[in-house]
């Protein structure tokens, strides 16, 4: 008896997902490409439905927190929206979240006539503990957004890319940015 070759192409591709959960449409659906905590940097690649390895952090630094994209959005740098989350431990690549928006941290990367913007909204696993008292952005405080102007312009820095924030906004304006990469997807 011959046996069929079956091709497979990876996993199933979780960019195509719904970004907004139908149980509760205040609610974000979030996949994670790096865990909190780790050197590792992986991206999601679409095109052969893997998570894959981009680069190794030098050692002292890591992720302070998971970071993900929201699933069927478009930012305005080209990939899907890019997700910061806060909660109590760490997922792992491929995770999906469902998670609530409490901000903004707007960005750019670039020098000059070629800065383009990078924003990564800030949300929080809806069913964590230490950050559930977490509303708005504002509840962490300056230190949260000092630490991760930090880590983003040293992350930056070391693959050659200037970054610099531009402002950090509430979870109306993430909300915005949401729909924004969302509308962008569906044009795409």
């Amino acid at each position: 008896m011959a046996t069929k070759k079956v091709r497979s192409n990876g996993l199933a591709n979780p960019s195509r997902l719904s970004a907004i959960d139908a149980d509760d449409k205040q609610a974000i659906r979030v996949i994670i490409e790096t865990p909190k905590g780790s050197r590792n940097k992986y991206a999601f690649d679409p095109e052969q439905k893997i998570f894959q390895l981009m680069k190794v952090l030098p050692a002292g630094m890591a992720f302070p927190y998971d970071f993900g994209f929201i699933p069927s959005t478009l930012a305005e740098d080209g990939d899907p929206t890019d997700v910061l989350v806060l909660m109590d431990e760490p997922a792992f690549p491929g995770c999906l979240l469902k998670c609530r928006v409490v901000g903004v941290i707007k960005g750019e990367q670039g020098k000059k006539k070629k800065k383009e913007r990078n924003d990564r909204i800030v949300a929080v696993e809806q069913e964590n503990h230490s950050y559930a008292y977490v509303k708005h952005v504002d509840d962490l405080g300056k230190k949260f957004v000092r630490e991760l102007e930090a880590f983003f312009v040293n992350y930056h820095k070391m693959l050659g890319k200037t970054y610099s924030i531009i402002g950090v906004k509430g979870p109306g304006e993430a909300r915005r940015r949401v729909k924004d990469g969302m509308r962008a997807n569906a044009r795409k």
